[in-house]
Order: C-alpha cells, then structure tokens, then sequence
C-alpha cells in the first residue's frame, strides 16, 4: 500500500489551507496527510463556509493560528516544525513524497533564521550536495542552474564543477522520476546573445560549452548555450525535455506567463519526492474565496506521478 504524501500547509497568514480546502470539494485527498496547525485549518474552513476534509492532520502548533493576510514572526517557528515533520516523514519512509504550501522567506529571516528558500532548505535537510530547482506547466519544464541569488553573484556561481553536477542531476532525475529514456537539455547562454562569440561576455566560452562538451562525451543529450531569447521561442523549446536557465528571472518568466497557477516547482536531487505550487502566499487572497487552486492540483498530481515512476523503477 501506498504511503500517504504530506501536504504542508505554510504560513498560516497565506493561502495554504485555501486551495486544500477548495480543491478538497470535488477532488480526493484520501492520499494526503496535512501537516499544520489543526485550528488554522479549521478557521480556514469557517471563514469560506467550507467543511473540513476527511484527511489526517499532523497538528503543529502556530503562535497566531486564526490569521488572514497578516503574516507574523509569531509562527514561523510553527511553520519550520511543519516543514521539518514532513522532511523527516520522507527521509524515515513514511511518506511517499511532500507537497508544500507557500510560506513567506522574509518573515522567516525577520525571525532571525537564515532561510532562502524551500530548495535551499531541503538540499542542507536531506544533506544533498546538490538540488535542482524545476518548474513544470503542461507545456514547458524549466529548471535553474542558479535560485536566488543577487543577479551581482550569479556569474560567479556558474562553475564548470557545479553545472556539470547540476546537468548530470538534471539528466538523472528526468530519466528516473519522469520515465524520459533520453532527456534533451537545452541550456540557455548567461549573456545576451549567449555572449555574442565572446563581445558581450567570456562566460560561455570559458565555462558553459567545454562543460556542456564534457557531458556529451558522457552521453548526455544537452544543446547549447543558447540565447535565452531564442530558445524560450516555440520552434526551440518544443525541441528539448527542459530548458536549463542560468538564472532565476531568466527562465521563470516564461514559464509563469505560459501557465502561472496551474505549473509546480519541483526539487531534484534530493532522495525524497517534493513539489510544491508555483505562487506565493497571496496574503490579499487568503480568506477570499478566490484563491486559485490549480497550482496546488498541479503539484499533487506531479507528486503522484513522480511516485509510480519511482515505485516502477525499483520493481
């Protein structure tokens, strides 16, 4: 049997327990463990006139359980307990995977925490050398060679060590969690024109193609460097399995302005299964009523997906 996926819900303040509880209309969620605050979820419930779904809740207490689009430094300290149960819930084998909910990164570093985000977190939790960070609509997969980051520190961060680990995680986890046989990797240039042959930047001679030359003798499928303004073009992009972007707002853009709301973020290289959606808190929408759900329908099912690719793999 199946182990459950753990959901967790983020920051109270913010529309985690939203789109749980308008998915959970119509949807099954059978499958889910929500790890949170119990009295958050139910506030939650009563301020949409929703009924609460028939689901186990892991309760982890919050200082400020009944909040709405007012985040606090009162529970962050809730909010890393959630994020920790699940982490350890997988690493221990007794979830299938987690989902996580939005949470706020400032107010986690306002609380005195250093923290830049879920990917960052789960690759020093999970003790990884190396996480990716990929996006995925119904059309498109992007995944990033760097996160977050000031855009002053993002050439300094492209090694040819740390792309070619990035680019042999990229190619293993599409093969293993996705069942693609032969992933295509198109990796965008750092600089316009991805360097124009060398006037507008050295980074691609000097590291990006003898990296990505590298990788071709060992059998991996990459294109590249690319323009980015090429390569996020239909006739380019149908081409490839992922995009590889340098850079958090070189590829994101795309990706949310093809099918923001309905795409997942997905960590690779860890050894547990984790999606999450692609939004943020949207603290004016929490309590609302119009917070859009799909984002999160779009991780679970990819969390399912990923599972039934891994249990096939190891059978």
């Amino acid at each position: 049997m199946q182990k459950p996926i753990a959901y967790t819900l983020g920051d109270p303040a913010g529309i985690g327990a939203d789109i749980l509880l308008q998915y959970a209309i119509e949807h099954p969620i059978d499958d889910l463990v929500v790890i949170g605050d119990r009295r958050s979820l139910e506030h939650r419930a009563q301020t949409l006139g929703l009924n609460l779904p028939s689901c186990n809740v892991i309760h982890c207490v919050v200082g400020k359980p009944k909040v709405c689009g007012q985040t606090t430094v009162a529970n962050v300290k809730g909010i890393m307990t959630m994020l920790n149960t699940a982490i350890d819930g997988c690493l221990s084998g007794e979830y299938s995977a987690m989902v996580t909910g939005p949470l706020n990164k400032s107010i986690i570093n306002d609380a005195g925490l250093s923290f830049s985000g879920h990917t960052e977190y789960l690759a020093d939790r999970c003790q990884s050398d190396l996480s990716v960070m990929l996006l995925a609509s119904g059309q498109l997969r992007v995944a990033l060679a760097t996160t977050h980051l000031p855009l002053r520190e993002v050439s300094d961060a492209i090694t040819n060590e740390k792309l070619s680990d990035l680019i042999t995680v990229l190619d293993a986890d599409l093969k293993a969690k996705f069942a693609i046989k032969q992933p295509r990797i198109l990796v965008c240039g750092l600089n316009p024109h991805a360097g124009e042959g060398g006037h507008l930047g050295m980074e691609e001679i000097d590291i990006i193609i003898p990296t990505l030359e590298t990788l071709k003798t060992q059998g991996i499928d990459v294109i590249g460097p690319v323009p980015a303004d090429t390569a996020f073009t239909p006739g380019m992009r149908d081409t490839a399995d992922v995009i590889l972007a340098m850079y958090h707002d070189q590829g994101l853009p795309t990706l949310k302005a093809q099918g923001f709301g309905d795409a997942a973020n997905i960590t690779l290289g860890l050894p547990i299964i984790r999606t999450s959606v692609d939004h943020g808190t949207a603290f004016n929408l929490a309590g609302t009523g119009r917070a859009n759900f799909g984002g999160f329908a779009t991780a679970l099912n990819v969390a399912r997906e990923m599972i039934a690719h891994a249990e096939s793999n190891s059978s």
